[in-house]
């Protein structure tokens, strides 16, 4: 399968060219693909590239259930996959965001990778034209049951940025090291969960607008 360079600056122009078509409301990017993949990267380079003040990013992550209701449901080692979420709140919110009038605020949650916990209105949307929501499973379909699937019906376009299996092991078992697990626990959580939810996301790649890989903070479009 081909890969062509993409510069980021075309990346930009993309979604400027359309959201300028419908200026009436918020245009809605995603960006999916498996944890460890690099989407909050990708979703800060483009927020920064943007006109000041055009974007901000709605992550899906905002949205996890919090550690109390996970271990009441004896859930929290699964914490991550797709029934750990409130979808219908961050579906409700995708809504928001593309409805509601510039200028009139929409407070969206954060995750706190400290704390292990969403963090209420850790962003509010005013001015912005755009909206970034990067997650997982945004292209997700509903053969599990969890309503993931009327995620796509909200936005606009999405992209799935991709990388490599082994990459995404030793990006995700350094992500856990920094976060305070032991080895054993990192590697735990990346082959008996974090991998499992890639293989899941991997499936859905085939549903998004544009399929992106980077390789030393360039990206490239494949197909």
């Amino acid at each position: 399968m081909s890969e062509v360079e993409i510069p980021l600056h075309r990346l930009v122009r993309r979604v400027l060219g359309r959201a300028a078509e419908r200026p009436e409301r918020r245009y809605l990017l995603g960006i999916a693909g498996p944890p460890g993949a690099g989407k909050s990267t990708l979703s800060v380079l483009l927020r920064d590239a943007f006109p000041a003040a055009a974007a901000e990013i709605a992550p899906m992550d905002g949205y996890h259930l919090s550690n109390e209701r996970l271990r009441a449901a004896r859930s929290q080692a699964r914490k991550g996959e797709p029934d750990t979420f409130d979808v219908a709140g961050f579906v409700a919110n995708l809504r928001r965001l593309r409805d509601t009038p510039r200028g009139t605020p929409v407070p969206w949650p954060t995750f706190d990778r400290v704390t292990d916990e969403p963090t209420p209105a850790g962003v509010v949307f005013t001015d912005q034209s755009i909206a970034v929501a990067e997650g997982n499973y945004l292209l997700l379909d509903d053969s599990a049951g969890h309503g993931w699937s009327a995620v796509r019906a909200e936005l606009d376009e999405c992209w799935y940025l991709d990388a490599d299996r082994g990459v995404l092991a030793d990006r995700l078992l350094d992500r856990h090291l920094r976060g305070g697990r032991s080895a054993e626990a990192a590697r735990t959580k990346v082959h008996e969960s974090d991998l499992r939810n890639a293989d899941l996301v991997g499936a859905t790649r085939e549903r998004a607008d544009l399929v992106l890989r980077e390789l030393d903070g360039r990206y490239f479009v494949v197909g």
